[in-house]
């Protein structure tokens, strides 16, 4: 049920010696909740990655966004303008893999420090850049669902560089959705085609999800490319997704009926 009531908090996620700004958004009512972790584009922890966090509060998980480019260029945050997407895409390149892993798993660790939240039940959103993150975050085996959307270079790179992310499918370990727009001209139709085929390969839990008319971006509400349709569909997968496989661990029963091979 959807909770209108929740308070945020801008907080710090400790990794050794690095402090990780993160936004953090809860449901104020009494309990213990599912928790999901929102990773951010290449325009920072900005107001679409908070609002997302928001909207997952509301839908009764507790949610994290943290700063991916806190090493690089802390307190990073921009819009949509041609110049922002040049910076970005720069502090995009000066990432790696083994440190974004560390980053997320500090961040794990910080969500199960929470009283209010269910320490086996978290799980992980991404979006354009993150889309690409979270496809990598899902080998990890605290991640129990992921939902990528429009994560460039999975078939062809790796942050930091190295073998490509998609190497990685067989050590993905619980369900994952990922969702593309079909005009989307920075993920060719063949990169899809190749992701769907290594999850059904390696027997991945997982469904593929194509927008027709859809652009890179459609999820955000904040960009030219927008696209209410297909967002309104996505959201509903989405909360699909994290209600059958992070939710089940509230309800004490295992809700997932989605077989390896996808739609």
């Amino acid at each position: 049920m959807t909770n209108k009531e929740i308070r945020t908090s801008q907080v710090k996620v400790p990794n050794g010696d690095l402090q990780i700004d993160a936004y953090l958004a809860e449901p104020t009512n009494e309990g213990t909740f599912p928790a999901v972790i929102v990773i951010q584009e290449i325009f920072g922890v900005n107001i679409h990655i908070r609002e997302v966090t928001e909207r997952l509060a509301k839908e009764g998980y507790v949610a994290i966004a943290p700063a991916l480019f806190q090493r690089i260029a802390p307190g990073f945050e921009a819009g949509y303008t041609p110049d922002a997407i040049e910076i970005g895409r720069k502090h995009k390149e000066h990432t790696k893999a083994d440190e974004i892993l560390s980053d997320i798993q500090a961040a794990i660790a910080y969500l199960r420090t929470l009283p209010n939240v269910q320490k086996d039940a978290i799980g992980s959103i991404g979006f354009c850049f993150g889309g690409h993150v979270v496809y990598l975050a899902a080998t990890l085996s605290d991640i129990k669902a992921t939902a990528s959307f429009y994560g460039g270079g999975i078939p062809t790179s790796t942050p930091g560089g190295g073998a490509p992310t998609i190497t990685r499918t067989s050590e993905i370990k619980n369900p994952l959705y990922a969702f593309f727009g079909l005009e989307d001209k920075g993920i060719p139709t063949e990169h899809i085609e190749q992701i769907e085929a290594e999850l059904k390969k390696h027997q991945i839990p997982h469904a593929v999800f194509r927008y027709s008319g859809a652009d890179h971006g459609f999820f955000c509400n904040h960009r030219a490319s927008y696209n209410a349709e297909a967002s309104a569909d996505a959201w509903k997968h989405v909360l699909e997704l994290f209600q059958q496989n992070l939710k089940k661990v509230e309800l004490g029963v295992n809700l997932a009926k989605l077989s390896p091979g996808g739609r």
